[in-house]
């Protein structure tokens, strides 16, 4: 457990209510998601409710999947009085570290009534590239 080192004086930080301030609005800002996995696959479900496929975009690279998007708000205020909004608009981003057997080049995505699927096969061979088994001999 990692603990806050001893501070001068009697008064806490100012800073200390901003500590993190940054991670949390990050949380509250990305999608919900779940991850599975079965013997053939790694799925990965996101809730993106109201954004358009066209404002999606899902990239790969190093082993980390991107998924990176836009809601755009459809708010009209001409000749109408707004009491309150809850819908939320903005960007988002997400990512997701793969597994090494995961093979990340037949990766699919599949969005329907909000949720955005990504399907991840796993590789038959989990072996990292260039690997081999080495043969003792008797000496």
């Amino acid at each position: 457990m990692v603990e806050t080192s001893h501070r001068s004086g009697f008064l806490p930080s100012l800073a200390d209510p901003f500590r993190n301030l940054g991670a949390r609005l990050a949380d509250w800002f990305a999608p919900a998601s779940e991850a599975s996995a079965d013997a053939g696959s790694y799925r990965i479900a996101m809730e993106v409710p109201g954004v358009a496929e066209g404002d999606i975009d899902i990239t790969l690279h190093d082993g980390v999947v991107m998924v990176t998007g836009r809601k755009a708000s459809s708010k009209t205020e001409a000749g109408e009085t707004w009491f309150f909004s809850e819908r939320e608009f903005g960007s988002f981003s997400r990512s997701f570290r793969l597994p090494p057997d995961a093979d990340g080049d037949a990766i699919s995505a599949d969005l329907k009534d909000g949720v955005l699927t990504l399907t991840v096969p796993k590789r038959a061979d989990t072996s990292p590239e260039g690997a081999r088994k080495v043969a003792i001999s008797k000496g």
